[in-house]
This record gives structure tokens, C-alpha cells and sequence, in this order.
């Protein structure tokens, strides 16, 4: 029995390594929608020093106009800050937040701000600058997510707008005319970090405005006072910002449901396709397409959980996962960090092999449980018994990692070995 689970999950996995590469090098290898991550910087990146709290109120000054306001409209102030800090005394530092005796900080960590915390205990092991206030990028869409799950009907069907296929940044592939149940919108939010399913599910909740105001009134009763949502998929807008610390708790109560965690964890999906639009003479029908989890540290890191990446050129690189080791498992989230030394996955790998390798017992603060207060002027959203049923099943696994990684060598041989026999025939037929 576990033999034969065994191959079935090494092939799954194989095929959706495959898949993902794919998917990574673009449309014009796939011939499907973008999904790519940016490119990496190429100019030299540096850890700021934090240490005299510069982010203590609001994140750095944007380095575009995409947080200008409407015509119209003031500039948001920044964000009360709460004394004593949220999750202890000790997260009020800017600098790195270490338990008494513990281990130098690994090398190659370029994210400005960063925290480890056991996603159960809640228990925060590590941190720096966890109050400091960031842009997430697309790690806001988790917020969203959560949201969503909680008050969406799973198996409505949507149909999809020019609008969600017109709206900025990364789009998983919807398509007007196109008929998407929320389920398979919330794969796309939170695999391929659709900007476009962040907009079709928004517009169930009245438009992005109502849908911000939703995941704000829940960032607030989740005591997570660092964050405000300024556009439900993470674009920067007015205002936006998180904390090492926010999203960490923000996640954690993502992966109190079952759904969500299925989700971060699945490594490929069929997403559905759309039909001609009329307005374009000649379209022809878009048929259906795999997509990927665009998260690296799912493929690389034996007990990965999954996770949630982001980006913008304001935010930088942004970034929450989960890993398990030894029937403990840890959360890691990075807030502006760079692709340089090592790409933002890498450095939370890194981190996670710290936190694993602390005492148990050590910590810094803790992440409230179900202390949260109840958002008087919105009712507690309720959650359909239905939204924790799994209808896709891909998670990686955390047993057997040695048995899984020998398979799959085993697969990659078995497909190599008779492509360079054929290609060594072919090369002796035109030798001779």
C-alpha cells in the first residue's frame, strides 16, 4: 500500500516540477497567460539596518505614484501604534529579536524584516524588525482568502469580465465569458497569484472597496494593527502596509482552514478556458490550461506546507510559508527583501533550518490564539459546511522524503536513459 501511494505522489510530483518549469519560462513556451515571477534585480541589494526602528509608523516612501490618492481624497495617516506591542515586550525591538543563547543569524538573509513562530504554539522564535511596517505585495491576498473562504459560496459559478482580464500585474488566466466556481477563483488567487481572481472574487463583496473594507475590519479583529489593505490583490494603493508580525498571524489563521491549506499546498491544477470573444474578429475558443504553484520552497524543502509569494517594485520581494519537521510546524515570513544573494524562498529556507534547530522551549513573543475581538459594525462571518471539504488533493508529502527523492530519480532515469540511447543511435546512423 504505501509503496504504491508512494509512486502515484513521486509521479504527481514529477509531472508538476515539470509543469511548473514550464509555466515559469512563459507564454511563449506554454502559449497560456502569464504566471512568471519577476526577473531578478540586477542591481546590488544590501539588508537595511533597523536597529533605530525607521519603519516604526509607515513603510518607506514609494518609489512610483501608486499610492498617490484620487483626486479628491487625503492621504491616509498612518496606522496607530500599539503600546504595549502586540505579542510581547520584546517584538517592540527593530534590530534582530533573538531568545537568550541562541545561534548567530544564517548568512544571505536580504529581507529587511523577517519572523519564525511555531504556526500552533504560536510562539514567536525568531524575528527582526517584526513590527516594522511593509508593503506585502500579493502575501495580502492570504487576508483576502480568508475572507473569502469564510463567507463564498465554493461551487457558485462566475462568469468571468473583461475587467478581471484586464486588470494590472500577474493574472492566472481568466477570461470574459468564462465560467469559474469560487473554488477554482480562490486556486488561482493563491497558486498563481491571479490579480484577476482577486477581482472577480472582490466583486461578489460589492467592488474592491467593500472587499478592503472586509479584509481590514478582519485584520482589526485579528489584533493584526500593522496592516491595512489598500487593493484586495496587493497592489500598492494609499495607505497599504503589514508587518512580519501581522502576517504571520494573518497566515496562521488562513491555515485554520482546511481549505486554505489544501490549497497552498497543491502543486497543479486544470483551470478552466473561455470561449471567442465576439469584439475580436476571428477569436477562436481558449481552451483550458494547468497552472502551478508558483512557490519555490514547495518544490525544495522536504515538509513544506506551502505558502504564499509576493511583489511590486515598491514592496519588493514578499514572502509567508510553513514547513513541518518532526511533528512541529513553523511559519516564516519575509517583508522587503531582494533576489540577491538568494532568492526570497532560499532565505526562508534558510530561516526555517534556524527555527528548527532552536530549543522548543525558547521564544521572543507569541502570536495571539482566539483571543479576537468581534468588529462591532460587522457581523462574524459564517462559514459554510461545505468549505472544508478537499476537492483537489496535492499536497507534498513529509514522510518518506529519502524514499520519494530516490523515486523520483529513479522516474528521471528511466525518462533519460532512452532519449540519449536514441540520440547516440541517431549520432552512429549518420557517422555511418
Amino acid at each position: 500500500m504505501y509503496t504504491t501511494e508512494l509512486h502515484q505522489r513521486t509521479a504527481r510530483r514529477f509531472g508538476s516540477v515539470l509543469t511548473a518549469a514550464l509555466l515559469a519560462a512563459g507564454p511563449m513556451i506554454m502559449g497560456g497567460p502569464a504566471t512568471a515571477q519577476p526577473p531578478p534585480t540586477t542591481t546590488p541589494f544590501a539588508t537595511p539596518v533597523t536597529d533605530d526602528c525607521p519603519q516604526k509608523t509607515q513603510p518607506p516612501p514609494a518609489i512610483d505614484s501608486s499610492e498617490v490618492p484620487e483626486p479628491g481624497e487625503a492621504a491616509p495617516t498612518a496606522l496607530p501604534i500599539p503600546d504595549p506591542p502586540v505579542g510581547g515586550k520584546r517584538l517592540g525591538e527593530c534590530g534582530v529579536v533573538l531568545p537568550s543563547g541562541a545561534p548567530a543569524v544564517p548568512p544571505d538573509i536580504s529581507a529587511t524584516a523577517w519572523m519564525v513562530s511555531d504556526l500552533d504554539t504560536g510562539a514567536v522564535l525568531a524575528a527582526k524588525d517584526p513590527h516594522g511596517r511593509y508593503r506585502p505585495a500579493s502575501t495580502i491576498k492570504v487576508l483576502l482568502a480568508t475572507v473569502a473562504l469564510r463567507t463564498l459560496d465554493l461551487d457558485k459559478v462566475v462568469v468571468g469580465t473583461q475587467a478581471d482580464a484586464d486588470v494590472e500585474g500577474t493574472r492566472v488566466g481568466i477570461g470574459p465569458g468564462g465560467r469559474y466556481t469560487n473554488r477554482q477563483l480562490l486556486h488561482g488567487l493563491v497558486m498563481a497569484s491571479g490579480n484577476d481572481a482577486a477581482h472577480a472574487i472582490a466583486a461578489q463583496f460589492g467592488g474592491d472597496e467593500a472587499a478592503v473594507a472586509k479584509m481590514n475590519d478582519l485584520a482589526k479583529a485579528l489584533h493584526a494593527y500593522d496592516t491595512r489593505a489598500a487593493t484586495p490583490s496587493g497592489l500598492d494603493g494609499p495607505g497599504m502596509s503589514t508587518s512580519a508580525y501581522d502576517l504571520s498571524l494573518l497566515f496562521r489563521e488562513a491555515m485554520s482552514i482546511p481549505l486554505f491549506a489544501q490549497m497552498i499546498a497543491t502543486e497543479q491544477l486544470d483551470f478552466p478556458g473561455y470561449p471567442p470573444n465576439p469584439a475580436i474578429p476571428g477569436d477562436q475558443d481558449h481552451p483550458g490550461f494547468p497552472i502551478a504553484n508558483d512557490n519555490g520552497l514547495l518544490y525544495n524543502y522536504p515538509g513544506a506546507l506551502g505558502g504564499k509569494t509576493g511583489f511590486t517594485d515598491d514592496a519588493r520581494q514578499t514572502f509567508v510559508a510553513a514547513a513541518e519537521r518532526g511533528g512541529r510546524r513553523l511559519v516564516v515570513t519575509l517583508l522587503q527583501a531582494d533576489v540577491l544573494p538568494i532568492r526570497p524562498w532560499e532565505q526562508a529556507a534558510r530561516l526555517l533550518d534556524y527555527g528548527f534547530g532552536l530549543d522548543p522551549a525558547a521564544k521572543v513573543g507569541d502570536i495571539p490564539g482566539d483571543e479576537a475581538e468581534t468588529v462591532s459594525d460587522t457581523p462574524s462571518p459564517a462559514v459554510p459546511p461545505d468549505n472544508g471539504d478537499i476537492a483537489y488533493s496535492a499536497q507534498p508529502a513529509t514522510d518518506g522524503e529519502y524514499e520519494e527523492l530516490w523515486m523520483l530519480l529513479m522516474v528521471a532515469g528511466l525518462i533519460l536513459v532512452p532519449i540519449l540511447l536514441v540520440g547516440t543511435w541517431h549520432v552512429r546512423t549518420r557517422r555511418r
